[in-house]
């Protein structure tokens, strides 16, 4: 089940634009004729409707729609023995090795951090007039 979600990974990579390397036709018809019809057909309508095909879990929830994933289908995941369906919005889930999620905690260490913002000057406030 990991060579499929790889390759369905690549093929959303290569759709996306997200591929490091140009990709010619004739490797990009290789690679959808190596993913079963079903599981293509199905990533193909999500494609078609602007949304991408594979989600990340983290934390045993879905980045693609942020809705938390029932614990059988996340096992599953984890025991790598059946792909799985978001049953909130479709996409493919992929749960990542622990090399690339330290990978990805690097890039976002490396990131600068956010300009730290000034202290407001305290407003001064007008002394109300009470009616008597």
């Amino acid at each position: 089940m990991k060579d499929l979600l790889s390759k369905l990974l690549k093929l959303q990579a290569i759709d996306f634009k997200e591929a490091p390397d140009q990709v010619t036709d004739e490797q990009l018809q290789a690679l959808r004729a190596q993913i079963p019809h079903q599981v293509l057909g199905h990533y193909d309508r999500l494609v078609v409707r602007g949304k991408k095909g594979m989600a990340i879990v983290r934390n045993q929830v879905c980045t693609g729609c942020h809705m938390r994933l029932p614990i059988g289908a996340y096992n599953t995941l984890l025991q790598g023995t059946d792909i799985q369906l978001c049953e909130s919005c479709g996409r493919y889930l992929y749960v990542p090795d622990a090399a690339e999620t330290k990978f990805e905690e690097t890039l976002a260490a490396a990131k600068p951090e956010p300009k730290a913002k000034t202290a407001a000057k305290p407003r001064k406030r007008k002394p109300v007039a009470h009616a008597d």
